[in-house]
């Protein structure tokens, strides 16, 4: 079940990375992956919940709080590592099965 709610996120985030590439070079901050692991963990109680690796190498996190609060890090092949979104109301959903005779 667990694989299911990362495969969702990291789609999401996948989504949000490849489909808004202007607004995410414009937002984006980038360090050492600990440093935002680190940051991230003492001022907002985030820890990484999902994770999965995209077509070209790079690392995509999804971080999130029991109050709600959620992240999201990117991380190059070389090291370097991007935080490229940020928000609150975060919901993990459960994925539900489709029947095949749906269409979807």
């Amino acid at each position: 079940m667990a694989i299911s709610h990362a495969k969702i996120l990291v789609a999401a985030a996948l989504g949000v990375y490849l489909f808004l590439p202007s607004l995410v070079a414009a937002q984006a901050v980038c360090g050492e992956r600990q440093r935002f692991i680190d940051t991230l963990r003492k001022q907002h109680q985030e820890a990484p919940t999902s994770i999965g690796m995209t077509s070209n190498g790079q690392i995509i996190e999804v971080l999130t709080s029991a109050k709600g609060t959620w992240s999201i890090i990117i991380t190059s092949p070389g090291g370097k590592t991007c935080l490229v979104a940020t928000g609150d109301s975060w919901e993990a959903v459960e994925r539900t099965l489709v029947k095949p005779e749906a269409g979807i």
